[in-house]
């Protein structure tokens, strides 16, 4: 897969670890900033990486920030992306199990290196499932589409 990455200043470090994870597990990275712990802000980052998503260019997206929050707004003001704001392994897996989330959000001041590494392995890892539920999750997108 191709992975797009964008994150500020406060998700730098983070993005850093989480690219060369990605690199390693066998994907390929486009890497649309920052590209130093200088301040910046989040948006000139965060959409080139949802858009290139949205675009079909990378197959899934990964932002980053001090909360997440903020870009996951940001990416979810792309049309076509679905972006999750995870903490856990779980919201990862439920984040694309459940609502085919193509972009995940971070927040490198909230949780731990460690964790957030497994969270992006899971992110990866784990398809979509649309006949989970009787195939609730898939009307849902559809509905959100």
């Amino acid at each position: 897969m191709k992975i797009a990455l964008g994150s500020d200043h406060a998700g730098f470090a983070y993005k850093e670890k989480i690219k060369a994870a990605v690199l390693g597990m066998g994907h390929t990275v486009q890497d649309c900033g920052t590209f130093t712990a200088d301040m910046v802000d989040y948006p000139l980052f965060v959409r080139p990486a949802a858009e290139a998503v949205a675009r079909g260019e990378c197959d899934r997206g990964i932002v980053l920030g001090g909360s997440g929050n903020g870009e996951a707004i940001v990416a979810n003001k792309v049309k076509g992306v679905r972006c999750a704001l995870c903490w856990s392994e779980a919201t990862a897996k439920a984040a694309r199990e459940h609502n085919d989330a193509n972009v995940l959000s971070l927040g490198e001041r909230m949780i731990p290196e460690e964790t957030a590494l497994a969270v992006v392995r899971i992110f990866l890892e784990t398809a979509f499932d649309p006949a989970a539920g009787g195939g609730r999750h898939a009307r849902r997108i559809a509905m959100i589409e």
